[in-house]
């Protein structure tokens, strides 16, 4: 069973900055591909970004390719998603999620979830 906290949530303007990050626990963090999704009030869970376990390969959300890098370190347990130039459009709750095999897109491709931390971004 693997347990995910984030944190680095908070209020930024638009155009700012924030890293929020994920630790793992209770598994073997390099074996499993990570994800960062969101979710806004009243709208459904999005794909945003994941990376495979070696990190060698990450894919992106459209909307967020140039100006969101997820990383990850394997020896911390810890998958980061670096956020620049914020827009109000990506306030929401950030949710980092695991998966034994491969990259996925798919909400319903994840085994393991964080609770999720806030990001909220003021014009």
């Amino acid at each position: 069973q693997v347990q995910l906290v984030e944190s680095g949530g908070g209020l930024v303007q638009a155009g700012g900055s924030l890293r929020v990050s994920c630790v793992a626990s209770g598994g073997t963090f390099r074996t499993y591909a990570m994800g960062w999704f969101r979710q806004a009030p009243g709208k459904q869970r999005e794909f945003v970004a994941a990376i495979t376990g070696s990190g060698g390969s990450t894919l992106y959300k459209d909307s967020v390719k140039g100006r969101f890098t997820i990383s990850r370190d394997n020896a911390k347990n810890t998958v980061y998603l670096q956020m620049n130039g914020l827009k109000p459009e990506d306030t929401a709750t950030y949710l980092c999620a695991a998966r034994k095999i491969g990259i996925n897109t798919l909400v319903s491709g994840y085994d393991y979830w964080g609770q999720g931390t806030q990001v909220t971004v003021s014009s």
